[in-house]
């Protein structure tokens, strides 16, 4: 039997994004997928932000996994290839947020992980047995399989996934969705023969947060440390300010960057959106002294909440520039389908619309509370305007005293293009 898996996006046909993406980073969900396939099967796979889709593909399965920026393309492409009569599969975070929106075009929907449900999917396909929804339960961590099963095409860094799971409850997250909110760490000893064989020098911790469980992470990077190999990763401040031995592990480790989700300034609103892992209070003491370890930080901001008005784009910037942070990526709030928020706001009559292709962070799909639609996304535009042009980067990359000059020649625009793709998505 021959497999096609797929990775959609919504701007397949961009050459700028085609060569954004290949100085980024390789689909974790589609190395995965791939790895996850029994080997019997014969496997072919398109990223569409590199590669061109073939509706003549001549096969018997396609399988989709689809995020809901990408999930109108999703359906386009499963509604050609069941018109042609091939078999559809959807998955991913959208299709698992509703399932039922998406079996309208697919033949069959995997819910959440994918380890357990893909395999069965496969052998009840062959059987004739095909049921028209997959869910599993959290899959043990020692089967999450290794993310470096596809060619690299010409990748700046690799990507790595040690840990599934978030405990935490922040009402705008959809990483439940997918992967739930037990936590789950995967074998040491697996992890290190991983990055052990990552082509590149460099590479990208995949994981929502390091710092969930700082044991288990200290080990890992403890055991990094003999590699010499450059990565960034996930972060929360409050942990990272307060533990040492951790920020001076991560920088032995080969740690360059921290990805911070500051999310808001204002203590009031991160208690009110779960983000109660936060304290402002230690923002800047917590940048500083992460700076003092050797490491840059990528703080993550977003606006749109509930407590948020007028001033809080000239409030936001200003804090930002008193924490010294040189790289900032700006977001609107966004209810993702199967998110708390999203729940909420439906109630309340606050989705403006379900065209799924504007779930971007960077339109305006809600009812502001505080804000109208027009002064949230001028707000969200300006201020992302003034801190990322850049000219405003050169200057506070070249000032950074973290960047040697290689680290700075070399990663200068691959770092200002992933920033600005971030929130771009």
């Amino acid at each position: 039997m021959k497999i096609l898996l797929i990775l959609p996006h919504h701007k397949q046909n961009n050459i700028l994004n085609k060569l954004i993406t290949s100085l980024g980073f390789p689909s974790l969900t589609l190395e995965q997928l791939v790895a996850c396939t029994p080997k019997k099967y014969e496997v072919d796979y398109i990223d569409e932000r590199l590669q061109t889709v073939d509706f003549h593909w001549k096969g018997n399965l396609v399988g989709i996994t689809a995020t809901t920026v990408n999930a109108n393309r999703a359906y386009k492409l499963a509604d050609e290839f069941r018109r042609q009569g091939k078999t559809v599969i959807l998955g991913g975070y959208h299709p698992s947020a509703i399932p039922e929106e998406a079996k309208q075009h697919a033949d069959s929907v995997v819910i959440g992980e994918a380890e357990i449900s893909w395999p069965q999917l496969l052998k009840d396909y062959e059987s004739n047995t095909l049921k028209p929804f997959y869910k599993s339960k959290p899959v043990d961590p020692r089967m999450i399989p290794p993310a470096s099963t596809l060619p690299e095409y010409l990748r700046a860094t690799g990507i790595i996934q040690a840990t599934r799971g978030c405990p935490y409850q922040c009402k705008y997250c959809a990483v439940q969705t997918v992967e739930g909110g037990l936590f789950r760490a995967r074998p040491l000893p697996s992890v290190i023969e991983e990055i052990k064989n990552l082509k590149s020098n460099r590479f990208f911790f995949a994981d929502s947060s390091l710092t969930i469980n700082k044991t288990y992470t200290k080990k890992l990077f403890r055991a990094m440390i003999p590699l010499q190999k450059k990565f960034s990763c996930y972060g929360n401040v409050d942990v990272l300010y307060h533990d040492d031995e951790l920020l001076r592990i991560a920088s032995e480790a080969g740690c360059e960057q921290w990805l911070i989700g500051f999310e808001s300034i204002n203590q009031e609103t991160l208690q009110a959106i779960g983000k109660k892992t936060n304290t402002v209070q230690y923002y800047t003491s917590a940048v500083k002294k992460i700076k003092d370890y050797g490491m840059n930080i990528m703080g993550l901001f977003m606006f749109g909440f509930d407590t948020d008005t007028l001033d809080v784009f000239s409030s936001t910037l200003e804090t930002i520039n008193k924490m010294g942070l040189e790289r900032v990526g700006f977001a609107l709030l966004t209810p993702f389908p199967g998110t708390t928020l999203f729940n909420e706001f439906l109630k309340e009559g606050r989705i403006l619309t379900t065209d799924w292709s504007k779930y971007n962070l960077r339109n305006v799909v809600f009812q502001p509370k505080n804000l109208s639609v027009e002064q949230l996304l001028d707000g969200r535009n300006s201020i992302a305007k003034e801190f990322q042009s850049f000219s405003n980067y050169l200057q506070k990359s070249f000032n950074d005293k973290n960047r040697s000059i290689n680290r700075l020649f070399n990663s200068i625009i691959v770092d200002y293009f992933i920033m600005h793709k971030l929130f771009r998505i």
